[in-house]
């Protein structure tokens, strides 16, 4: 799940305030919120996350002021009623069923944030199993088939080749969407904080710094600088790692010019054919902002999660 890091940062932030964690465990229907996700509830009444888009998160505030108070895990099951699916953009009504867990060690054990935070640092999928009948979560994928087993998926990163104007859309659309940007170029006049504030900077040469950021299955790489001298050696270094996305702007004429380029340098056919030239979906954007939009699109679609797991 993509924006676990909200849940993260409110549990270290808000102490020792005994919490609760809501999970949905499962969905029926047009269910507004996906398996897995979360939201976290203080006993001062602060929660951060959703459930359920907004639908029901009365009813599940009230139960996990229970579950606090009790210590010990309750389900809800609760319908997404059809005029309500339509205030959420859904096309009709469903069903979710909600798991609300003390965070504790008759719950959700606090060991679990840490080692899903570790995770998540080393690019690795993280499973959490919670026996539905006790409530209680354990590290690993459980040998129960009725077991509840959340995934957890490495943050997006998206590695910026090339500061110009795309790149600043870009950079503020990844941040949005809950991706990691940084933005690569060797070039001072171009990579400077007032351009791109409170986004990651590296002046590196791109394959130096590529290396270094050594890219993952849940990350993206795209060139943007329309120089071969920055772009190649970035690619030819992105497609020397599992990355999930590696794309390239330009134009069809130029992409075919690149890839006889990248062959000659000794890339082999199947890793050419891995990079998406030109850059993102098809959207007739024009301009900067609309072309920033078509490339985050095709990023979004390649680091879907089933994406991520099959890699």
């Amino acid at each position: 799940m993509q924006d676990y890091d909200t849940i993260d940062a409110a549990y270290r932030a808000w102490g020792d305030t005994p919490m609760a964690l809501a999970t949905v465990v499962s969905t029926w229907g047009s269910a507004p919120r996906p398996r897995g996700s979360h939201m976290l509830v203080g006993a001062d009444g602060r929660f951060e996350g959703s459930v359920s888009g907004g639908c029901v998160e009365s009813e599940v505030l009230a139960l996990a002021a229970q579950v606090i108070a009790g210590g010990t895990a309750e389900r809800l099951r609760t319908a997404v009623a059809d005029a309500d699916a339509w205030e959420l953009g859904l096309p009709c009504g469903g069903a979710i069923e909600v798991l609300v867990q003390p965070v504790g060690d008759h719950g959700f054990p606090p060991a679990l944030f840490d080692l899903i935070a570790q995770g998540r640092r080393k690019g690795e999928v993280v499973a959490v199993s919670t026996d539905l009948a006790t409530g209680i979560s354990t590290a690993g994928t459980a040998d129960d088939p009725a077991a509840f087993v959340n995934r957890y998926l490495p943050p997006r990163r998206l590695f910026i080749v090339g500061a110009v104007q795309i790149a600043q859309s870009l950079a503020a659309i990844a941040r949005t969407i809950g991706a990691q940007p940084v933005v690569i170029d060797p070039r001072g006049r171009f990579l400077t904080p007032a351009r791109f504030p409170g986004v990651t900077l590296d002046d590196r040469w791109p394959d130096e710094a590529i290396a270094a950021w050594a890219p993952d299955a849940a990350s993206a790489v795209v060139t943007l600088s329309h120089d071969p001298k920055i772009d190649d050696p970035a690619l030819i270094a992105a497609l020397a790692r599992p990355t999930g996305y590696v794309a390239a702007l330009g134009s069809r004429r130029s992409h075919a010019a690149r890839r006889e380029r990248l062959a000659a340098a000794g890339v082999a056919a199947a890793d050419l054919d891995r990079i998406h030239g030109p850059a993102g979906i098809d959207i007739g954007a024009i301009g900067a902002a609309e072309i920033a939009l078509s490339v985050a699109a095709g990023m979004v679609a390649a680091l879907a999660p089933r994406a991520v797991e099959r890699g």
